[in-house]
C-alpha cells in the first residue's frame, strides 16, 4: 500500500480504471455463466414437468377407460404390460411402476429382449414420499455428462386410493449444452479482450487528461521562489476542483508578492542601517586620534621652541594620514555600493593579468600561464581589480613568512579559463570559511573587509565563479572561473 501511494496520480488512476473494468468483465463473466446454468436447469425441469402431466394424464386415462382388469395393486403390471412402452417412447421418457413397498412391478426400460435390473425403491425415499404433503418427489443426478430427472408420485384408482408408486425418469444429454456453453463463453472473452484494450487506451488518455491540469499546477509550484517574480496559472476549460485549487495558488502568489516586497524593503532597510554603523564605526576610528593629536598639539605647542617647526610638521603629517585613511574608508564603501557595469569586450587575459602583476614589487610572486593567449569578453578594468585584490590580499596573508610564495596560474578547461591565486600563508580557519564572502568580514587588523565581497560582485556579474581551499598553516587558493570568448 505504501509502494501504491508513491506511484503519480496519473499512473494509480490508469491502474485503478483498468482494474475495474478487469474485476467488471470477471464479474459480468461470472453471473453470466451462473444464469447460464440456471436457466437451462429451469428449462430442462419445466420441460420435464410437461412431459410428467402428459404421461399421468394418458396413465389415468388408461386405468379409467381402457383395462379390462380390476385397478388395484397386483393388476398394475398387466394392465401396462404392452401399453408402457407405447407411453414411454410417446413422452420421450423412462416409466417405473412399484407397488406400494417399493418393488417393481412394470418398466419400460427392460424388454422381453433385455433384462436390466431394477433396485427396488429405498426405504428411505419411500418414508420421504408419504409423508410429502405434495405425494411426489423430484430427484436430479448427473453421471458421465447425462442429466437424470425422476420424479415419484402415488397411483390412485378411481377412489382415489393409493394402489402403487410412479416413477418417471428423463434424460438429458447436456454434452450439448456445455459444448455451447464453452462456445459462448469463448465469444464472450474475446470481447472482453477487446474492450479491455479498448480500455486501456481509454484509461491512459482520460488520466492523462485529468493529470494535466494537475501536472500544470505543480510545475508552477515548483517554479515559485520567494525572490522571484512568479505568474499566476492561467488554465482554459478546467473543472470547477481544479478551478478552486488555481485560485487558490493565485491568491498565493498575490500574498508571496506582497511578503517579498516587504520582506525586501525590510532587508533593505537593515542593510542600510548596518552600512551605515559600520560607516560611523570606521570613520570614528581615526577621528579618535586626530582629536587626541590636536590636544596634544595645543597643549605642547609653543611658538617660541626651536623644534616648533619640526612638531608643526609631524602634527600636519598625521592629520594627513587619518585624513587618507578616512578618504579610504569611504572609497572603499562607493566601490562596495557600485555593481559592476557589464561592459563586455574580448581581451586577451594573458596580457592583462601580466599587466596587473607588475605594479607589484614583490619578487616571490610568480605568474604562471599554461597557454600563450586566452581571450574572454570581460571589463579590462574590472578584470584587474580582481587580480589586484586577490594578490594583495595573498601578499597580506605570507607577511609573517620566511620564505613567502604567491603563484598566479592561467589554464582553460572546455568553454572556460581559470584564474588560481594561492599563497603559503596562514591560511583560513574552519570557522570562518563561510563567512569569507562576506561584507564587513576581514581576518586583518585593518580594511573594511569589503575587497572579496566585492570582486565576487565583478565575477558573477559575468555569470562566473570564484572559489577557495584552505589549509591552517599550510595557505590558499583562491580559484576564478570564468566563460571564454
Amino acid at each position: 500500500m505504501i509502494g501504491f501511494k508513491k506511484i503519480s496520480l496519473r499512473i494509480r488512476i490508469f491502474l485503478s480504471m483498468i482494474l475495474l473494468v478487469l474485476l467488471a468483465s470477471i464479474l459480468i463473466l461470472v453471473v453470466t455463466i451462473y444464469q447460464y446454468d440456471e436457466q437451462t436447469k429451469d428449462y430442462n425441469i419445466q420441460r420435464f414437468e410437461r412431459k410428467e402431466a402428459t404421461t399421468k394424464q394418458t396413465i389415468y386415462l388408461e386405468l379409467k377407460n381402457k383395462t379390462i382388469y380390476p385397478v388395484n395393486t397386483e393388476n398394475l403390471g398387466k394392465i401396462f404390460q404392452e401399453r408402457i412402452y407405447e407411453i414411454s417412447s410417446i413422452n420421450k421418457l423412462n416409466i417405473s411402476i412399484y407397488d406400494l413397498k417399493g418393488n417393481l412391478l412394470k418398466s419400460s426400460i427392460s424388454s422381453a429382449l433385455e433384462k436390466i435390473d431394477i433396485q427396488p425403491i429405498p426405504g428411505n425415499l419411500l418414508r420421504e414420499l408419504k409423508q410429502n404433503s405434495n405425494h411426489k418427489i423430484l430427484k436430479t443426478r448427473e453421471e458421465d455428462g447425462i442429466g437424470y430427472q425422476s420424479s415419484f408420485s402415488f397411483i390412485h384408482d378411481s377412489k382415489y386410493k393409493r394402489i402403487g408408486i410412479l416413477e418417471l425418469q428423463f434424460t438429458q444429454d447436456n454434452s450439448e449444452i456445455e459444448k455451447e456453453l464453452t462456445e459462448f463463453i469463448l465469444r464472450l472473452c474475446l470481447v472482453y479482450i477487446l474492450m479491455f484494450f479498448i480500455a486501456i487506451v481509454f484509461a491512459y488518455f482520460l488520466s492523462s487528461y485529468i493529470t494535466r491540469s494537475i501536472k500544470a499546477i505543480s510545475d508552477k509550484i515548483q517554479q515559485t521562489r520567494l525572490t522571484e517574480r512568479n505568474e499566476k496559472i492561467i488554465l482554459n476549460k478546467a473543472s470547477s476542483e481544479i478551478e478552486i485549487l488555481v485560485e487558490a495558488y493565485n491568491n498565493m502568489i498575490d500574498e508571496l508578492g506582497e511578503s517579498a516586497a516587504k520582506l525586501a524593503k525590510s532587508e533593505r532597510e537593515q542593510a542600510w542601517r548596518e552600512m551605515a554603523k559600520q560607516v560611523a564605526h570606521e570613520i570614528k576610528n581615526p577621528l579618535t586620534p586626530m582629536r587626541l593629536t590636536v590636544q596634544s598639539f595645543e597643549r605642547t605647542f609653543n611658538s617660541s621652541d626651536d623644534k616648533a617647526k619640526d612638531k608643526l610638521k609631524e602634527f600636519s603629517q598625521t592629520l594627513i594620514q587619518q585624513i587618507d585613511v578616512m578618504s579610504s574608508i569611504a572609497s572603499a564603501f562607493s566601490d562596495f555600493a557600485k555593481m559592476p557595469i557589464q561592459k563586455k569586450e574580448q581581451i586577451e587575459i594573458i596580457s592583462v593579468i601580466k599587466f596587473a602583476l607588475d605594479i607589484f614589487s614583490e619578487e616571490y610572486i610568480k605568474y604562471h600561464p599554461e597557454e600563450e593567449e586566452l581571450y574572454a569578453n570581460l571589463d579590462k578594468t574590472q578584470l584587474i581589480r580582481v587580480i589586484t585584490n586577490l594578490v594583495k590580499n595573498a601578499i597580506q596573508a605570507t607577511e609573517n613568512q620566511e620564505n613567502p610564495i604567491v603563484e598566479v596560474k592561467v589554464s582553460s578547461e572546455e568553454k572556460n579559463l581559470i584564474i588560481s591565486v594561492s599563497d603559503n600563508g596562514k591560511g583560513i580557519s574552519e570557522d570562518l570559511k563561510e563567512l569569507i564572502f562576506e561584507p564587513k568580514f576581514t581576518t586583518k587588523t585593518s580594511g573594511m573587509g569589503l575587497g572579496l565581497a566585492m570582486i565576487k560582485n565583478i565575477i558573477e556579474a559575468y555569470d562566473g565563479s570564484i572559489s577557495f581551499s584552505s589549509e591552517e598553516g599550510i595557505g590558499t587558493v583562491f580559484k576564478v572561473v570564468l566563460t571564454k570568448a
